[in-house]
C-alpha cells in the first residue's frame, strides 16, 4: 500500500510538471465532459470532516459514474493536507483562494503521452482492485 501511495505522489508531481493535472471538482468535471479520452486517472480526496458534505458526495457519485462509464481509473484517497504538500500548495495564507484538492484529474495527451512507472503502478493497483470487486480503491496518504 505504501508503494502505491508513493507511486501516486510521484505521478501527481510528474503530471503537474508536464501540465497534465487538473485540480478542482468543477474544473475536472468540465475537462472530462470536453475530452474524456485524455483522462487516465481521477483522484477523489476527502478527509473525515468532508464525510458529511452532501454536495461533495453527490459530485463524487456523479464523477465516479462518469469514470466507470468511460473506463477511467478512479482512486479514493484521504489526506488532503498531504496532497497540498505534494503539489506545492503554499502553507502561508495570502489573498488567493486555496485550490480545491477534492478532485484531481491526470490527463495523458495523445500528442505527448505521459509515460512513467508511477502511472503504470497506480493503473495496475486500480485494475487489481477491480478484479477483487473493489471498484473504487482507497488509499490513505500519510503526512511526512
Amino acid at each position: 500500500m505504501d508503494t502505491v501511495s508513493q507511486a501516486l505522489e510521484e505521478l501527481l508531481v510528474a503530471a503537474q510538471r508536464q501540465d497534465c493535472l487538473t485540480v478542482g471538482v468543477y474544473e475536472s468535471a468540465k475537462l472530462m465532459n470536453v475530452d474524456p479520452d485524455c483522462v487516465v486517472l481521477c483522484v477523489l480526496a476527502t478527509d473525515e470532516e468532508d464525510q458529511d458534505d452532501i454536495a461533495l458526495q453527490i459530485h463524487f457519485t456523479l464523477l465516479q459514474a462518469f469514470c466507470c462509464d468511460n473506463d477511467i481509473n478512479i482512486l479514493r484517497v484521504s489526506g488532503l493536507r498531504r496532497l497540498a504538500q505534494v503539489l506545492g500548495e503554499p502553507t502561508t495564507v495570502d489573498n488567493s483562494e486555496p485550490r480545491d484538492f477534492h478532485c484531481i484529474i491526470v490527463t495523458n495527451p495523445q500528442c505527448q503521452p505521459l509515460k512513467c512507472q508511477a502511472l503504470m503502478d497506480v493503473g495496475n493497483y486500480c485494475e487489481e482492485s477491480r478484479c477483487k470487486n473493489q471498484w473504487i480503491p482507497y488509499l490513505s496518504l500519510e503526512e511526512r
